[in-house]
């Protein structure tokens, strides 16, 4: 894994050069954001020990396979993490595909579960450490992304991808399909993305792509494409 230091508080921890997970920096030790693919355990292990620092907590963003996919590994070598999921989808955690009243979209794959069991079941607006939830369904049907409250990064999971420039997931681009094939419910998407976009951040982090500074006007276009795709008026 390559590490590349964003912030002074936050690393991005990357493997095959497109898939991310993050180590933010607390006062009690490191918060680990996703878990990346399998086998990245030792790595991310190694990577927080070379900071000088104890994990204390993983918050995971979704439940698909290349963001919890070295969550048990974690767990099993890190006696007494706590593990924070949004409430939705930490049924998509343990391989309930079942879907609430007027909920729809595409079939649910991706998600192989993880023996792990939460210990905090997150909703909107819940406060982890600096970190703020903001449910931002659409990729998943409890997808969240966190806020850091001291310095407005917005880490967004896969809510954006920036690898071929800012794109809200459920946007479909011939050159790009990904954010399209692999989002549960585009309409839902978009909402999601003006609505982390009307937080204004500062930087955004995503779990493919580069972190992007001062993003909001490339959100924007991404926001403005997503909606035209869903053939509704961005308010």
């Amino acid at each position: 894994m390559k590490l590349i230091q964003e912030t002074k508080r936050l690393i991005r921890l990357t493997r095959f050069r497109f898939v991310n997970c993050f180590l933010l920096r607390e006062d009690d030790g490191l918060r680990l954001i996703d878990t990346n693919l399998a086998g990245c355990a030792p790595d991310i292990i190694a990577a927080a020990q070379g900071l000088g620092a104890t994990i204390r907590r993983i918050v995971l963003t979704h439940a698909h396979i290349d963001h919890i996919g070295s969550l048990d590994a974690l767990v099993g070598g890190l006696p007494g993490i706590q593990v924070a999921i949004g409430r939705r989808e930490s049924r998509l955690l343990r391989r309930d595909f079942s879907l609430d009243d007027g909920e729809s979209g595409k079939n649910l794959i991706g998600f192989p579960g993880a023996k792990s069991e939460p210990t905090l079941l997150l909703k909107d607006g819940d406060q982890v450490g600096s970190l703020r939830a903001v449910f931002s369904p659409g990729h998943t049907p409890g997808h969240m992304a966190f806020l850091d409250t001291r310095d407005g990064t917005l880490i967004a999971g896969d809510a954006f991808v920036t690898q071929a420039g800012v794109i809200a997931a459920g946007t479909f681009k011939l050159h790009f399909p990904f954010p399209s094939l692999f989002s549960w419910n585009k309409e839902l998407a978009a909402e999601s993305a003006k609505k982390l976009r009307d937080l204004k951040p500062e930087r955004l982090a995503v779990g493919h792509g580069k972190t992007i500074e001062s993003p909001v006007s490339a959100m924007d276009k991404a926001v403005d494409s997503a909606f035209r795709q869903c053939r509704k008026l961005v308010k």
